[in-house]
């Protein structure tokens, strides 16, 4: 599922002013993935295809990386999905990842960072946060 940026605002900042009860667009019920798609030289490659699939129902969440190469997909991943096996495809590279988070925890955002270079995908889940911070102020 391709999310455009400002849909992708709307929707964080719709759960941080919600104090009502748990809602589907709470932090308890989403997983992001963000990165880059670089060529060798390491510049950006706009267009490419992003697929975040879930190993235990094989439903799939889809991106594009803008002209920056930059892509963002949003899952919906609950509390019970905690250590859940995903797979991330870039174009002819994949990485399967472990959905990583507390979930007790219920106001930090879940996800990680993976970028892919022209020599392998890798996995920064300490960029996570930095990364999703800079994407929402612009």
């Amino acid at each position: 599922m391709k999310v455009p940026r400002a849909a992708l605002l709307a929707l964080l900042l719709a759960a941080a002013l919600t104090t009502a009860a748990p809602a589907e667009h709470a932090v308890a019920y989403r997983y992001t993935v963000l990165g880059y798609v670089t060529d060798a030289d390491g510049h950006a490659l706009p267009g490419v295809r992003v697929e975040l699939s879930r190993a235990k129902t094989g439903f799939s969440y889809l991106g594009e990386t803008g002209a920056d190469g930059f892509y963002v997909i949003v899952a919906r991943l609950g509390d019970e999905s905690a250590g859940e096996t995903l797979s991330l495809r870039a174009g002819s590279q994949a990485l399967a990842l472990t959905a990583r988070f507390d979930p007790a925890d219920h106001t930090t955002e879940r996800g990680t960072r993976v970028d892919f270079t022209a020599r392998r995908p890798l996995e920064s889940p300490t960029l996570f946060a930095g990364t999703l911070k800079r994407f929402l102020a612009q």
